[in-house]
């Protein structure tokens, strides 16, 4: 998977489509990723009590995870935020890495 956790990415498609976000938790079997403060639901919880006898439960609001096709990642050049795709090269030593295809530097 082309994007990892850490990585600051950009919603493509949808109805958070221009915001971008910090990767929280990357899902590779699923191929989705949790973006922080996009594609947030509510869940309803149920009521329960805690050790010290107080409830807990109620609506919470959360993120959901993301198809990874729906967000592109986000590089800074010469300090403006640019959307890239991702490519891979290999250095000397034959280690990969990745490389934003639109500014050609190293990620």
């Amino acid at each position: 998977m082309k994007i990892k956790k850490g990585d600051l990415v950009q919603v493509i498609t949808g109805k958070d489509k221009g915001k971008q976000g910090k990767v929280i938790v990357a899902y590779p079997r699923e191929s989705r990723v949790l973006v922080e403060g996009v594609n947030r639901v509510k869940k309803h919880t149920k009521a329960g009590q805690t050790a010290r006898g107080s409830k807990t439960g109620g609506i919470v609001t959360t993120e959901a995870p993301v198809h990874i096709s729906n967000v592109q990642l986000v590089v800074e050049k010469d300090g403006n935020k640019v959307v890239t795709r991702v490519g891979y090269r290999f250095d000397d030593d034959g280690n990969k890495i990745r490389v934003a295809k639109r500014t050609g530097e190293d990620i």
